[in-house]
């Protein structure tokens, strides 16, 4: 029932938008090139739904991807950056440098290096992924709780054991706080990379009906974006449930 009252708000403000957005357009006799109302968009997605799946499917499979080479990099970065002065001060600025790149001016030169594959969608989605793993994960290490650490490196614990026992538990929450960011951001990486230069998905699709007016096919993959995103951000919060069930004591979501 927690979930239930969690969700009904954001439904039933949704509904009523929806129904202003259908009755203005309705009312207003707005051409549907221009701005189609919800119900045409919904026979859009009925009537195109295998398009949208084909091209779902390549933007899919470029966030997991992206996501996934965002996370392996991001981790090994936090550690390593968490392990060493020297590392730190060597890349720690760059990290945070990257992030003032704009990826408009990026993403042409990944097509000029790597084509109009699957690989430069996937390099940039990992590319938006990459901060906020990086940068969250490096937090929760150093959160670790001090006398912890003491106490195990007095009994005689190597750092791959002060590691495991005290660094990893106390920085699994930043590194979860830090995908789920990362894992939201990863459907927009998807499609800027797509927009740039490609041969399918979403973003791909939108760029082409959008050249030839075809408005609501554009909003369907708009809202399958959208559905993509929340879809994704669930799965992780799941993920981070399972994985530290004393959470939701610690915070106040377990149900009284």
């Amino acid at each position: 029932m927690t979930a239930v009252r969690r969700w009904i708000w954001p439904l039933l403000v949704l509904a009523v938008l929806i129904g202003i957005w259908e009755a203005a357009v309705r009312i207003a006799q707005t051409p549907r090139w221009m701005l189609p109302p919800p119900s045409a968009i919904a026979d859009t997605m009925w009537t195109d739904h295998a398009l949208l799946l084909h091209h779902t499917r390549v933007t899919l499979i470029e966030v997991a991807l992206g996501f996934a080479l965002a996370l392996a990099a991001g981790l090994a970065a936090g550690v390593a950056i968490d392990t060493s002065r020297i590392v730190e001060r060597a890349i720690y600025p760059l990290i945070i440098a990257s992030q003032t790149i704009p990826m408009v001016a990026l993403a042409p030169l990944m097509l000029i290096w790597f084509g109009y594959g699957l690989l430069p969608k996937v390099l940039i989605t990992a590319l938006v992924c990459f901060f906020p793993i990086a940068v969250n994960t490096v937090d929760g290490l150093r959160a670790a709780d001090g006398e912890m650490l003491s106490l195990l490196r007095s009994l005689g614990a190597g750092r791959w054991t002060r590691f495991r026992l005290a660094k990893l538990p106390a920085a699994l929450p930043s590194i979860f706080s830090g995908a789920r960011i990362a894992i939201a951001f990863s459907v927009i990486g998807a499609v800027f990379g797509e927009l740039v230069g490609a041969s399918a998905g979403l973003g791909y699709l939108m760029q082409r009906a959008a050249a030839q007016f075809l408005t609501a096919r554009v909003f369907a993959a708009i809202v399958i974006l959208a559905l993509m995103g929340i879809g994704l951000f669930a799965l992780v919060a799941v993920i981070e449930r399972l994985a530290l069930p004393w959470r939701r004591y610690l915070t106040g979501d377990a149900e009284q």
